[in-house]
C-alpha cells in the first residue's frame, strides 16, 4: 500500500530487457494471463509498446496499474517535466499510477535532488502521477 492509500497489485510484469519490438506482444500476453501491474521505465525504451498493448487489451485504463521511471539524465526540473510528458504520451495515458526517480543520482546534477523530488510532487498534485517515489524507497506515497 502506498502512503496515500492506493494499493499496488502484488503480481506485476516488468519489461526490463524486453526488446521494444517484442514488448507489445509480451505485455498483451501478460494482461491476458491476468497481470494488472506493468512496470516500465524511460530507459527501457519500450513505454510506447506498453501503451499500445494496454490500448489493444480492451481493459479499462483504471484496471491496469502502470509504473514508469524518470531517466537518469532528466533530473533537472524542466528536463523532468519534459520527460514525464513524453512518458505519458508514449504510454497513451493522461496519468501513471506510480512514477519513480529511477536512480537518485544527485552528484550528476549538482546535488539538488530536492528540486527533482519537488517536480515529482507537481505531477502528484495535478493528478498525472497517482504515486511518486524513488526506486529505492521503502514506502512510496
Amino acid at each position: 500500500m502506498l502512503n496515500n492509500g492506493r494499493t499496488i497489485p502484488q503480481f506485476g510484469f516488468g519489461v526490463f530487457q524486453i526488446r521494444p519490438e517484442d514488448t507489445a506482444a509480451a505485455v498483451a500476453a501478460a494482461l491476458q494471463a491476468g497481470y494488472r501491474h506493468i512496470d516500465t521505465a524511460q530507459m527501457y525504451g519500450n513505454e510506447k509498446q506498453v501503451g499500445e498493448a494496454m490500448a489493444r487489451s480492451g481493459l479499462d485504463r483504471a484496471d491496469v496499474f502502470v509504473t514508469t521511471k524518470l531517466n537518469n539524465d532528466a533530473h533537472v526540473p524542466d528536463d523532468a517535466r519534459r520527460a514525464f510528458s513524453e512518458s505519458l504520451s508514449a504510454l497513451g495515458s493522461d496519468y501513471v499510477d506510480l512514477f519513480l526517480i529511477h536512480w537518485p543520482l544527485p552528484t550528476r546534477y549538482g546535488g539538488d535532488y530536492v528540486s527533482t523530488w519537488k517536480t515529482l510532487e507537481e505531477f502528484y498534485r495535478d493528478g498525472r502521477a497517482a504515486g511518486i517515489c524513488t526506486a529505492r524507497c521503502g514506502s512510496p506515497g
